[in-house]
């Protein structure tokens, strides 16, 4: 060892640190970016994932929604996550799409591409692969039994090292009318912040275009056959008979909108049922309501479901993929398969005139949203997933 004079022995060189890792880079890729269950999960997803670990990315096949629609967008950008825009506009817009979305894989050297919905499943999966992104994860949300998506979906399946899957009805669905092997499956439930529902703030009936004595019920959901609205009108006759006081307010919008608002009409229906719209405040208007009815023929795990009871709503829902994993134990008191008209509204009945039972699983279904719907643990089991 070498020592300087008067015996002082000088200080060793400095240690050179190991060299940081760069974050993972994700490439979050869905169909388009207006408000919904699955586009409010990917940017929650993207918002809240670990920067030090990864940074992502996030691309829309669809044009930037239009103003007052675009909400996801702005929390992104608040965020400072990339957002782009392929500006697709139809299906046959599939090879163009491919390849403009390979191109941007390419250019940001991502290392991992996550797809949410069929289109960007199916393009993601195509585009992931060509561009040689090491690893790729699809993501299914619904059990649609159209053999043509089925098919598609099979296809890209085969391109993913994972496919998360947000019930186990969903993994079920894949596994057997997919074709994708358990080792593939991963079932990751939606989560959210209980924390962002608002509890006051609540809109008056006037705002809603309701008379103001009126009690709510309240539907939220894209409107199309998969969310079984036209079975919902067909039963409000009878289930305004016993709740004269409520009327239905039903939020969204969608490929039903005429053909529902014509069967209301033809039920004379009008002064009770309200469509609405789309909405950027549903866990607003949630506050207003006394009862949340989701009468859908399929679903996967219905994110508004979990908001309705994080909102401490009772609910009425059919029993498809998701709804009893979900309610867990509370489902014998709030599913029901669907069809059963008069069990539907005997149910609504029920939790109307029986406030305090109203009350008790109001609390009971915010708990369990507390306890095993939360947006960290979401977001946790997704992180596992990304490390190459």
């Amino acid at each position: 060892m070498v020592t300087a004079k008067c015996g002082i022995v000088p200080p060793s060189p400095p240690t050179l640190c190991a060299k940081v890792a760069e974050p993972v880079r994700i490439a979050f890729v869905i169909t388009e970016l207006e408000v919904g269950g699955a586009e409010r999960c990917l940017v929650n997803l993207a918002s809240g994932i670990d920067r030090t670990r990864f940074a992502p990315t996030v691309c829309s096949l669809a044009p930037r929604p239009a103003a007052g629609k675009d909400t996801l967008v702005r929390q992104l950008e608040d965020a400072s996550i990339p957002v782009h825009f392929l500006n697709l506009r139809s299906s046959i817009s599939f090879l163009s799409g491919m390849s403009k979305l390979k191109r941007l894989l390419r250019e940001h050297e991502i290392d991992v591409v996550q797809t949410f919905l069929f289109h960007a499943n199916v393009i993601g999966a195509f585009a992931a692969q060509a561009a040689g992104v090491p690893k790729i994860v699809s993501g299914l949300r619904v059990a649609d039994p159209a053999r043509w998506r089925m098919a598609l979906e099979r296809f890209a399946a085969r391109r993913a090292e994972y496919i998360v899957c947000v019930s186990h009805s969903v993994a079920e669905f894949v596994k057997t009318k997919v074709g994708a092997p358990d080792s593939k499956l991963r079932v990751i439930p939606n989560g959210i912040d209980l924390s962002t529902i608002p509890t006051d703030n609540i809109p008056n009936r006037t705002e809603l275009g309701l008379p103001t004595e009126r009690r709510i019920l309240l539907a939220v959901g894209r409107l199309h056959r998969q969310k079984g609205l036209d079975w919902l009108l067909a039963l409000a006759p009878e289930l305004f008979k016993r709740l004269p006081e409520h009327d239905l307010v039903i939020v969204g919008d969608g490929p039903q909108r005429d053909s529902l608002t014509e069967l209301s009409a033809k039920l004379d229906l009008q002064d009770r049922v309200h469509f609405i719209g789309w909405r950027p405040d549903v866990p607003r208007l949630m506050q207003a309501a006394e009862v949340f009815l989701l009468p859908s023929r399929w679903e996967g795990m219905p994110n508004v479901l979990i908001e309705a009871m994080g909102a401490g709503l009772p609910v009425v829902a059919t029993s498809v993929e998701g709804v009893k994993e979900v309610l867990g134990p509370l489902a014998a008191r709030q599913a029901l398969p669907f069809g059963h008209d008069t069990a539907f509204i005997d149910a609504v009945s029920q939790f109307i005139v029986d406030s305090t039972l109203n009350a008790e699983l109001g609390e009971e279904n915010r708990e369990r949203i507390r306890a095993e719907f939360t947006l960290r643990s979401m977001i946790s089991k997704y992180e596992d997933l990304y490390h190459l």
